[in-house]
């Protein structure tokens, strides 16, 4: 199995050879936590609704939480916390309090040790907040010194991180929503979005990066790339050059569409969708946050990590929730035929960077 970069919401192209590395992934465990006696009954909430709480009591409550995520069986939030007096904090906010045993603190250190000395091609790792600690990943192409190398680093930050191995290479992906093609590649389109009162689309950044004239999926040229932003990120911006309809949508395969009205952050357990001009739709769950993927081209931070599967061809292509714009697909492992994992670059950031807006 291989790992490739996606397209997005209304165009796609994948550009051919275009390898990356991403990380497995994050299985959801319980491990060294439990559950704060007495708790009161947590709200009901929406994963947007959930995931403003989340900011809220992050904010409110600093250092005291050590991570949050959305319940999705039980429509509750879940902040994990370090002792009695936040559990009783968060449960007066409404979310349900969760003792665990690694601080933020600790797990943010246990990635900077991995930064600093396990970079290796092939690898990820993402903070699994339902586990309580950082999940590494290495691909197949991992062996020998190097495999030596990162489970000697993970081994010596005990029980905040945990290595596992994927059968899969990880690669960028690209296409995405609708087909969008150009210099022998094919990516998908992500979102539309308008900037200075013209229209603009989201993509990928490795497929802007290799690409700088797009066409539509039956060859009529429609945007030039205007500004791209990977590794260390993965977005790009195309300016429509070309009297087209740029709906704020995302195509459903199926003769409709999703209306998009905005954008919002992703929340760990926030079910999602993705379009892609490969294999098409496709549901799953956002499994981890911030996480970062070890490409063969480069290293790419603060990535969307879900269970979503995708293809070649899919990059760029839109993740959604709801009519929230959530994320751009970068790239991943596996197929949607034996099922893989998906890494996506958050749209909020993307939108922030290009001083654009959903159109």
């Amino acid at each position: 199995m291989k790992h490739r970069r996606i397209p997005g919401c209304r165009a796609a192209l994948a550009v051919a050879g275009a390898a990356a590395l991403v990380a497995a992934a994050v299985t959801f465990r319980s491990a060294n936590a439990s559950e704060p006696g007495g708790a009161a009954v947590p709200q009901i909430l929406s994963a947007p609704a959930a995931g403003k709480l989340a900011w809220t009591l992050t904010v409110d409550l600093g250092t005291d939480t050590a991570g949050t995520y959305y319940d999705a069986r039980s429509k509750n939030l879940v902040v994990n916390v370090l002792d009695d007096t936040a559990a009783r904090a968060v449960e007066a906010a409404g979310a349900k309090a969760r003792l665990v045993a690694n601080s933020l603190a600790e797990l943010d250190g246990a990635r900077t040790a991995l930064k600093q000395d396990a970079t290796v091609p092939g690898t990820s790792w993402a903070t699994d907040p339902v586990g309580d600690k950082v999940v590494v990943t290495a691909d197949r192409t991992v062996t020998g010194a190097e495999l030596a190398r990162l489970t000697k680093v993970v081994d010596r930050l005990g029980g905040a991180a945990e290595l596992r191995r994927s059968k899969g290479e990880y690669t960028p992906f690209i296409a995405a929503g609708d087909a969008i093609t150009g210099s022998g590649g094919r990516c998908s389109l992500g979102f539309n979005v308008v900037k200075d009162g013209e229209p603009y689309f989201l993509t990928a950044g490795h497929c802007t990066e290799a690409i700088s004239t797009w066409s539509d999926s039956v060859g009529n040229v429609i945007g030039q790339s205007a500004r791209s932003s990977f590794p260390a990120n993965d977005f790009g911006l195309v300016k429509y050059t070309s009297q087209v309809d740029h709906p704020s949508e995302a195509d459903r395969y199926d003769g409709s569409a999703r209306r998009i009205t905005g954008a919002a952050e992703a929340t760990v357990g926030m079910k999602v969708t993705r379009s892609g001009s490969t294999t098409q739709v496709h549901d799953g769950t956002v499994t981890g946050l911030d996480a970062t993927v070890n490409y063969s081209e480069g290293t790419v931070s603060g990535l969307i990590q879900t269970d979503v599967c995708a293809e070649p061809g899919d990059s760029g292509g839109p993740l959604f929730s709801g009519s929230d714009a959530i994320g751009l697909t970068s790239g991943g492992s596996g197929d949607c035929t034996s099922g893989g994992e998906t890494f996506f670059q958050p749209v909020t950031e993307a939108l922030s960077a290009t001083g654009t807006r959903i159109g």
